[in-house]
């Protein structure tokens, strides 16, 4: 668990959020008519946000798979920690309604 003290560790969770955030926006940019914000109120109202932030997050493990390779295991153990907490956004979201 001393990994987490390390730098890496947080710089895999903020590249784990980034590349989330970039997928939900480029989804939302090719997929819909709407503004963003549009789009996500009403993927929110339909039940639905949950599972665009399930696939945003899969552009999270080719870089994790990558990580391993240069073992660079703090910053992994970051992007593990990310995804964690979007699994656990995408329950909240789907218990909520």
């Amino acid at each position: 668990m001393g990994f987490i003290k390390d730098k890496y560790f947080f710089w895999g969770i903020l590249t784990g959020v980034l590349w989330t955030g970039f997928g939900v926006l480029i989804l939302l940019f090719f997929l819909s008519n709407e503004s963003i914000e549009d789009s996500l109120s009403s993927l929110y109202y339909q039940n639905k946000l949950g599972g665009l932030i399930s696939i945003s997050a899969l552009i999270n493990l080719p870089v994790f798979f990558i990580a391993l390779q240069k073992n660079k295991f703090a910053f992994a153990a970051g992007l593990v920690a990310i995804s964690l907490v979007l699994v656990l956004l995408v329950a909240f979201l789907k218990l909520n309604n």
